[in-house]
């Protein structure tokens, strides 16, 4: 089973730039491109929030057009720039989201590796939360089939990076999610965005990773004192791999043309 997960394309309406600088929506064209030429072909694709930069309707019109043909099954939890109404009413042909309060859900049917969307975004809020609802909600899901690998699908990451400001609005209730994942050792990968970077860690006797944005990349200052930068890094997406007996492999894909293929190895 191969599984494609993107992240923070920060989306526009039509016209308009990310932050006034950076065609957002451009470069997710390119990435759906770059996607739609994987082969094999995905079995699913995964985006974890942040589909659009201020939650506006006209953004959300992007978005669906965009994604309208992407010939495959798509999977979409909300970012903290995404406006909860809208994000349902964007994707309210996606069944397996919840019609009213946050957006769990869990998906079974698409191959050997369960999906599970954890909605931590807090309304109004940058930063996000696991609060009891969740916890208990996901710890019942996950207990459903405990011999069943899953990957859980969430935003904000339950871990300080290292990066300061990007820290203040990590996911809060970390240590009560990482409780529930010690009890479900199914659990695979925990699956983030949010961070404009890939980064990867041990959490909660798991593997988190997060997916680096389509758009632009988070500056890596890791002094406490650092001042909030971004730049233009080549973006990139993330591939996860499951097959027998092997289990899951995640591989870094950068987006784009590149010199090559060269018959050496």
């Amino acid at each position: 089973m191969l599984i494609a997960h993107l992240s923070d394309p920060h989306l526009r309406p039509k016209g308009y730039l990310y932050q006034g600088l950076v065609d957002s929506n451009a470069m997710f064209a390119l990435a759906l491109d770059h996607l739609a030429g994987l082969d094999p072909r995905p079995d699913v694709v995964l985006l974890t929030g942040d589909v659009v930069d201020e939650g506006m309707a006209e953004e959300y019109a992007v978005a669906a057009e965009m994604l309208a043909g992407i010939g495959l099954p798509l999977l979409v939890i909300p970012g903290n720039h995404d406006e909860r109404d809208g994000f349902r009413a964007c994707f309210a042909g996606h069944t397996y989201l919840a019609k009213a309060g946050p957006l769990h859900f869990a998906v079974g049917d698409l191959g050997p590796v369960r999906i599970v969307g954890l909605d931590v975004t807090v309304p109004g809020e940058h930063y996000g939360a696991v609060y009891d609802e969740a916890s208990s909600w996901l710890d019942s899901v996950l207990a459903a089939e405990p011999d069943r690998p899953t990957l859980v699908m969430m935003h904000q990451p339950p871990i300080l990076s290292g990066i300061p400001y990007i820290d203040d609005y990590n996911c809060r209730g970390g240590d009560r999610l990482a409780a529930v994942l010690a009890r479900n050792r199914q659990v695979e990968r925990v699956l983030c965005g949010h961070v404009h970077r890939f980064m990867q860690t041990r959490f909660g006797g798991t593997m988190l990773i997060t997916a680096p944005s389509t758009t632009t990349a988070i500056a890596l200052r890791l002094r406490p004192d650092a001042e909030p930068a971004s730049f233009l890094e080549p973006p990139a997406m993330v591939l996860h791999h499951w097959t027998q007996p092997s289990g899951l492999v995640t591989h870094y894909v950068p987006i784009g043309r590149f010199p090559g293929p060269y018959p050496f190895f």
